[in-house]
This record gives structure tokens, sequence and C-alpha cells, in this order.
């Protein structure tokens, strides 16, 4: 069965038809990776999969089970946007208390758990808007894991990052997937597609599933086609 299941996916803006028929799935322990051109739908889908935008068509399903009402995309999803999602007046812990209701969970994650992996540890006393990106994109996937969410989704996760930022986020997701979760991500870094077992491409609303060893040329063909 697979963890994730989206069906003929649509969803327009006013009479503007962004998605028209997506169709995507995602086993556990599996990275599926989104791959299109600037505009072809990539956040709508990852919002509409996140919870966060109604779809206009089309059914999601979460280990067989209908997404129906919010409840299930709580207990289901972890998301991080493009965009940081931290208030940067309050310190990194502050933020991580908004997401964490249960605070023997929080001390147990900073502890040894995956918030520790992360390195948000050593963080918790810095103010959030005083954090490099590297480090805000961490804060940000600590917080989506607040839950121990089995799917995350992740907006372009490593762009305006350095190099050794890029390489740690990536590290972290491998860690998420060894551990059976399953992760989707937008991108348009080619060497995130290494992390990737399966990629689709989005094109004139549509997904197809493609060669995930695509580079270059190739990969610019499908993603144009």
């Amino acid at each position: 069965m697979e963890r994730l299941q989206a069906v003929n996916i649509a969803s327009s803006y006013g009479r503007k038809k962004v998605l028209c028929g997506v169709n995507i799935t995602a086993s556990a322990g599996q990275c599926v990776g989104i791959v299109g051109t600037n505009g072809c739908g990539k956040s709508t889908l990852l919002n509409i999969l996140a919870g966060l935008r109604k779809a206009d068509g089309g059914d999601i399903y979460f280990d067989g089970n209908h997404a129906q009402g919010r409840q299930l995309f709580i207990s289901y999803v972890g998301y991080v946007p493009q965009e940081s999602n931290l208030i940067p007046e309050l310190s990194v812990m502050d933020n991580l208390r908004l997401w964490y209701q249960d605070a023997k969970m929080l001390e147990q994650s900073l502890e040894q758990g995956f918030l520790r992996a992360l390195g948000v540890d050593q963080m918790c006393r810095l103010k959030a808007g005083k954090l490099s990106g590297g480090m805000r994109k961490r804060v940000s996937i600590g917080c989506a894991l607040a839950g121990n969410p089995p799917v995350l989704i992740l907006d372009e996760p490593d762009a305006a990052l350095d190099l050794p930022g890029k390489a740690d986020i990536r590290r972290y997701l491998c860690m998420y997937k060894q551990m059976g979760g399953t992760v989707l991500l937008a991108t348009h870094d080619e060497i995130d597609l290494e992390l990737c077992d399966r990629v689709f491409a989005l094109n004139r609303g549509a997904s197809k599933e493609i060669d995930r060893a695509l580079r270059g040329e190739g990969l610019l063909n499908e993603i144009k086609e």
C-alpha cells in the first residue's frame, strides 16, 4: 500500500487552470522529487498535499485512508515552505514551543531525537531572526517534524543556501528516509535528485513520471515537453 497517493488533482486560480489531472504516489522510505518550470504549479501541488489548500478536484489518500478534513493531514504531514516560517523576534526554543505541544517530546527530541540530529539543540537560545539561511532551514524542518509525521513535504529545501548548508539538509533527509519517512520535495537543483527514488515532472498542469537519472539537456527536455 502506498503511503501517499494523489489522484487526478486539479486546481485553478480564477479562470487559470494550474493543475489538471496530477497523479503522484510515494511509499514509506521513498523520496519523490517534483520538477518543472517556474509557475508550473509545484508549490500549489505541495500546498494541496499538505492540506493548506483545497483542491478543486481529485482525491488524496494516506495509507489508503481518504484525506477528508484537516485532521488526517495534520497527523500525516510535516510541511517546510520555501520561505522561513519562523517568527524572527522569538528565540529558536520559543519557536519550537509553538509547534511542540508536548514539552516532554520536545525535550526528548532535543536530547536524543531528530532535533539533536539537526543540530537545533545548539541554537535554542538564539533569536530566529539572527540565524543563517541553513540554520533557519534546519529549525523549520525540526518544527515540521513535531508530532513525528510520516510524510515530510519541502518546497525547494536548499534554495539560497551555501554548499555546506545544502549538504547538511540532504544528509538529514537521507536520515529521515532511512527511518521509514516519506519525502516529497520540489526542486530546481539537479543534485537534489540524487536523493530521489522517483521523479515527477509537472507540465501544462499534468504530471508525468520520468527517469530519475535524467540530468542536463535530457531533464530540460522532459520539463519543457
